[in-house]
């Protein structure tokens, strides 16, 4: 550390955030990447009920902590050279600091995208219209066939009317579902 000795007070300052801040970066990334990273950071220390923010990461989290360090003190030692007024130096840490935050929201909000739920549920059904594959019998005599698109997924399920019979081509609406895997529909 006697590298360390020699510098100014600032720049002194931005090494002994950056060394520490870049281990632990390290070794979250690997930690990550290894799947043993079960959490997005440590609890927090305050009362505050955050159960009702829709966001996809907590804001205060120690993972947030390190990316906001690294940008800070990253920029700090890059441009301490370039940049002889100090109190500019460090707002454009700052700012820089808030980026990284803000660019791993960014990245972890895409990612959430890739989990969504697209499996078929037949209750998605549910008020869509759909068009009949094979002529519906008239009062829940027989069954007949309806395909609809569900998730940008076309589907062949069985269906049944309460009303006139209903012919193959034409377009209905499905109003009720029984018995979780039958649907009952009405002609538009």
């Amino acid at each position: 550390m006697e590298i360390l000795e020699n510098l100014d007070a600032l720049l002194k300052t931005f090494w002994f955030v950056a060394i520490p801040t870049s281990l632990i970066f390290i070794i979250q990334t690997i930690m990550t990447f290894v799947g043993v990273d079960s959490t997005d950071g440590i609890e927090a220390d305050f009362d505050g009920d955050l159960s009702d923010v829709d966001a996809p990461f907590q804001l205060f989290s120690l993972r947030n902590l390190i990316n906001f360090l690294l940008g800070f003190s990253w920029t700090g030692i890059s441009f301490y050279t370039t940049i002889s007024n100090k109190p500019a130096l460090i707002i454009l840490s700052l700012v820089i600091g808030i980026l990284f935050v803000y660019l791993f929201f960014v990245i972890i909000r895409q990612v959430q995208k890739l989990a969504e739920d697209n499996s078929f549920k037949i209750a998605n059904t549910l008020d869509k219209t759909a068009e009949v594959y094979l002529t519906i019998p008239e009062n829940k005599k027989g069954k007949g066939k309806i395909m609809i698109s569900v998730n940008g997924a076309f589907h062949e399920l069985e269906a049944m009317t309460e009303n006139d019979k209903i012919q193959s081509g034409s377009v209905v609406k499905i109003v009720k579902i029984e018995n979780n895997n039958l649907l009952i529909v009405e002609k538009i």
